[in-house]
């Protein structure tokens, strides 16, 4: 299994509305945080550990809600705010 992110429950429900300059941005730091919890969790599939709270990530002009669930190798984007 790879590590990624998608958005939860979809995206047109995420960023749907969103300004279009901050998608990218929100995406990139996504990216970031993602090679960040594959080097955390070398083996996220069988991390049997109580999962990590959702977390606050800040982009150019808003920020978003996160969760990662090392078992799912995945980051899910819940929320997106512009300011």
């Amino acid at each position: 299994m790879t590590w990624r992110w998608e958005y939860d429950p979809a995206e047109d429900h995420v960023v749907g509305g969103s300004p279009p300059a901050l998608v990218p941005e929100v995406e990139k730091q996504a990216d970031e945080l993602v090679r960040a919890a594959a080097a955390f969790y070398l083996d996220g599939a069988s991390y049997q550990e109580a999962g990590p709270k959702g977390n606050v990530a800040h982009v150019p002009s808003g920020f978003f809600l996160y969760l990662i669930v090392p078992r799912h190798e995945c980051l899910y984007i819940h929320q997106v705010t512009y300011l």
